[in-house]
């Protein structure tokens, strides 16, 4: 069980990092231009949330692999 809370705790970042650029949302200028605050925060929670899933592939291959031995 300790192996998929390891696994799970990128992706929930990645969901609050997603939740928190919603709620901070953008502002749209007079001239039209869109002004996205914490535009970081959208390719930092792929990133947490691929590597999550990426845990969580390994660490039920190893799980099998254990068993098969």
């Amino acid at each position: 069980m300790r192996k998929y809370l390891l696994a799970t705790i990128p992706m929930v970042i990645g969901v609050l990092c997603l939740f928190i650029k919603g709620i901070i949302g953008d502002e749209v200028l007079a001239n039209g231009v869109i002004v996205e605050k914490n535009f970081f925060l959208i390719p930092l929670s792929y990133l947490f949330f691929f590597s999550g899933i990426l845990a969580l592939i390994f660490f039920s291959t190893v799980k099998k692999q254990n068993i098969a031995k």
